[in-house]
């Protein structure tokens, strides 16, 4: 299939588009800016677009099969100053669903939106976070654009860990430099409570298996593993080469604080992935430890 991956230089889009190609697809990034040239995404053609800003035409999705959507804003696209509600709703209640109307009008086959966790797993938060809240709604409307020539699903994710060759992320170059005990002064524990946990591999696995046989409107719920906080952060310690007990203390940590946690510090969002969706999707299972050796090793490169 010719595949465009709209937020493909990201984290989870760019290992998606490597994924897809290994597969034997032709992949084309869609993003803002280009990848680093020494980036093995670099070896993709890149169409320079913003779909916040609504700058996709009809010409230039109508080559593609099929869209994967890995762009949704999160906290880390908040622009300093910016009201909140207000730019969820402008980012993701209105841009999202107005760019896959597009693909729909534009006679792409295939799409697959790539979604968060939160409104399946605590859909209380929906009504009193903005950002859960936008979420949700991105992916209802997202659905409900499906018709009998344009067949759409959801992909929705945890915490996601992973790496992609060239591509510098700096959360993960933190927590690295944590492992390594070079933030001096900074305490060796992980926030109260826990949440699912999944590879960039295991997602990206997933996105094909949605792609080739996903059941067109529906919201997939991914996961593989239920840790701690603390437990996420000894999976660092260890494979950094500093094994240790990680304790688990009910207060903001300065790499993971209060307002990355939507479900609030101390609560544990536990979820076994539904059997029949794991079988339909096909997706590896028991990856994050792995994902996280290899984040390490590829920060140190860096």
């Amino acid at each position: 299939m010719k595949i465009l991956i709209v937020g493909g230089t990201g984290l989870i889009g760019g290992h998606a588009a490597l994924h897809l190609h290994a597969q034997g697809n032709q992949i084309t990034l869609a993003a803002r800016k280009p990848p680093a040239a020494d980036s093995t995404l670099a070896q993709f053609d890149v169409l320079a677009r913003d779909y916040v800003a609504g700058n996709f035409t009809r010409d230039d999705l109508a080559p593609f099969d099929a869209v994967v959507f890995a762009a949704g804003n999160d906290i880390r696209h908040l622009p300093p100053g910016t009201d909140e509600a207000a730019h969820w709703e402008r980012a993701n209640v209105d841009a999202v669903p107005r760019f896959f109307a597009l693909a729909r009008d534009a006679g792409v086959k295939r799409a697959v939106l790539v979604g968060s966790f939160y409104p399946q797993v605590a859909p209380a938060l929906i009504e009193s976070v903005p950002y859960v809240r936008s979420r949700h709604l991105a992916d209802e409307r997202v659905r409900a654009l499906a018709t009998p020539s344009f067949e759409v699903c959801s992909v929705n994710a945890p915490f996601v860990v992973g790496s992609v060759p060239g591509l510098r992320n700096e959360m993960f170059a933190a927590y690295t430099c944590y492992a390594e005990g070079k933030l001096a002064g900074l305490p060796i524990f992980g926030p109260a409570g826990g949440s699912n946990f999944i590879s960039t591999q295991s997602l990206s696995e997933a996105i094909w298996g949605a792609l080739q046989r996903g059941e067109t409107g529906k919201a997939y719920l991914v996961g593989d593993e239920n840790l701690s906080f603390a437990d996420y952060f000894a999976a660092f310690f260890r494979a950094a080469g500093h094994p240790q007990d990680v304790p688990s203390l009910d207060q903001e940590h300065p790499l993971l604080p209060d307002l990355a946690i939507y479900t609030g510090r101390g609560n544990v969002v536990s979820y076994e992935p539904d059997a029949a969706d794991l079988s339909l999707l096909r997706y590896r299972r028991g990856d994050v430890q792995r994902a996280v050796d290899e984040v390490v090793l590829h920060c140190r490169a860096q």
